[in-house]
């Protein structure tokens, strides 16, 4: 539930803003400020994270790296080869798997933590266009083969 608030923007702020709104068509001023004061105070909440945008919309990533999403998911990737692993042993792997520093893994388990639900979104949402994907791939395959007379 959103609650109406008054707020004034700069000029050229408000230029940029309408500009933008402009360039996505869909999206209102409102909407559009309410999006980027929300990942501005994520960014602020969680250093390391940014949001970017992409053919599935706006995520979070990690400042110079991949996206939360797919951190999560090496990480659950890790889990399920090796569930003896946790704790730093976990965390070491996991930097090993994706070549990440520390400092990026922490931020995005952190941000994890915060917002489970949105990044589990986005591994299923990723998960079901591999498979979407793969059957393409299988039916292509199928239409190329020879068929015997």
């Amino acid at each position: 539930m959103s609650s109406p608030r008054s707020v004034r923007f700069d000029e050229a702020v408000l230029a940029r803003l309408d500009r933008y709104v402009r360039e996505h068509p869909g999206s209102s001023s409102s909407s559009v400020a309410n999006m980027f004061v929300d990942e501005s105070l994520r960014t602020y909440e969680h250093p390391g994270v940014i949001f970017r945008s992409g053919p599935a919309g706006r995520r979070a990533a990690l400042n110079g790296g991949p996206d939360v999403w797919e951190v999560i998911g090496a990480l659950h990737a890790v889990r399920a080869e090796s569930p003896e692993l946790e704790g730093e042993e976990l965390a070491a792997e996991l930097t090993e798997v994706t070549g990440l520093g520390r400092e990026q893994i922490a931020a995005a388990l952190r941000y994890y933590a915060t917002y489970s639900a949105e990044i589990d979104q986005l591994i299923r949402a990723n998960h079901e266009a591999a498979e979407r994907e793969e059957r393409l791939r299988q039916a292509e395959q199928r239409l190329l083969k020879r068929r015997s007379a």
